[in-house]
């Protein structure tokens, strides 16, 4: 038997249930918030993630779905969708046109890990990225967007923030933090070592339980940050606060992807184990510039859709559409006739083959129908269908043709 390949699953049953469900609600609320859906390719050069992620980072390094295809091109399947929506930002020269755009997505994405509760080698997220706009209040008000979605789907979180500075003031506290990496670095795992040279502030997210009792007295980017950054992450907390969204600063806090500077920010889940984070984003006004386009400033965010899947309830079903049925064989002809007129305004079960009226009834409560529409002898010969309200309990014989017409979407 074939089954699933390691760290793929299928979505089905009650899980794309709430899959579709968290896709209405976060989709909705994007659009309220000025977002348009965009749809990018699954499948990219392998270039624009080394660019974009950072060869430092362990999805370039470790976990890319990479291979050359049959045109010898090296390609990937994309681990992150951010990347591909600048991509798409440039080449289409939305980069000189100085306006302010926003775009959603949500799909699939593919890193080759170590597959656990909570994390796939194919997994889903949501997004959103916001070209444009500098202003701190758009930090906020993206960091309200996912709050919405997740008051909206009842989903508790713990919010946290920092800020990862700018060209201004990283620079000398990347110096200050090297050389106290270096006094460390013989406590240090062999990851961290290899990110003293490459990417240093990633040391900070590092989960190896040692390094992160080495790291307690590590100089913290909050403290080294300058006016300008300094200014805009008191303006953060200020107008979270105001907002009555509660948040912790984690000075630790740095993201895995390398292109994020100032605001970075996760959501944290108290009820899903280890792999707890169920969004994040930051800031990344360089990465337009660093592939190629005009300096822009941006800002996004991705919801890890398969752990939020685990906390939502989906709202208690009620019943939709209607059930067509036939107790004379006869009657199917004219029963699927109805069926195709009825599809254009409402959803449609159809039993082909021909049973007694109860059966017909269960059939009907077994697909959450709100209507049981039965054709037998006398109304075939009458022109007649019985109609029974499964909400209601009423029921009634009525004119075939009228009840067609009658028809509505729930």
């Amino acid at each position: 038997m074939i089954k699933p390949l390691r760290g793929m699953r299928d979505l089905a049953f009650e899980d794309a249930k709430k899959f579709e469900y968290f896709i209405k609600v976060a989709s909705n609320s994007a659009k309220n918030y000025g977002y348009e859906y965009i749809e990018t390719p699954l499948l990219e050069e392998t270039n624009l993630f080394k660019r974009s992620v950072g060869n430092s980072s362990d999805i370039v390094n470790k976990e890319m779905y990479q291979f050359i295809d049959k045109g010898g091109n090296d390609v990937c399947l994309r681990p992150e969708g951010t990347a591909g929506v600048v991509r798409f930002f440039i080449s289409s020269k939305l980069d000189r046109q100085q306006q302010k755009y926003k775009f959603f997505y949500y799909g699939s994405m593919f890193r080759y890990e170590r597959p656990q509760k909570g994390r796939f080698r194919e997994f889903h997220q949501f997004g959103c990225e916001s070209f444009g706009e500098d202003s701190v209040y758009e930090d906020y008000t993206i960091i309200e967007l996912i709050s919405s979605i997740f008051d909206k789907l009842n989903i508790g979180y713990n919010l946290e923030i920092n800020s990862l500075g700018c060209e201004k003031c990283m620079p000398k506290y990347r110096d200050k933090l090297v050389n106290f990496l270096e006094s460390k670095k013989e406590n240090l795992c062999e990851d961290c070592n290899k990110r003293i040279t490459t990417n240093p502030i990633r040391v900070l997210d590092c989960k190896n339980e040692s390094c992160k009792e080495q790291l307690v007295e590590a100089p913290k980017i909050t403290d080294n940050l300058c006016e300008s950054c300094s200014n805009d992450f008191t303006k953060l907390k200020e107008v979270l606060e105001q907002n009555k969204i509660n948040y912790k600063v984690n000075k630790n806090l740095v993201r895995g992807l390398d292109y994020y500077n100032k605001t970075a920010f996760e959501f944290i889940s108290n009820e899903i184990g280890a792999q707890n984070a169920i969004a994040g984003g930051g800031r990344y006004d360089k990465l337009v510039s660093f592939l190629d386009g005009k300096p822009t400033p941006a800002i996004g965010f991705a919801i890890g859709i398969e752990r939020v899947l685990e906390l939502i309830n989906l709202p208690e079903s009620k019943r939709e559409g209607y059930y067509f049925g036939t107790m004379d064989s006869k009657g199917v002809s004219k029963m699927l006739e109805a069926a195709k007129k009825a599809r254009d305004k409402a959803k449609v079960f159809v039993e082909y083959e021909p049973k007694k009226l109860k059966a017909h009834l269960k059939n009907a409560d077994k697909y959450n129908a709100k209507y049981c529409a039965v054709l037998g002898e006398d109304e075939l010969q009458n022109g007649t269908i019985w109609v029974k309200d499964l909400d209601e309990k009423s029921q009634e014989v009525v004119d075939f043709n009228d009840f067609i017409k009658s028809i509505r979407l729930d």
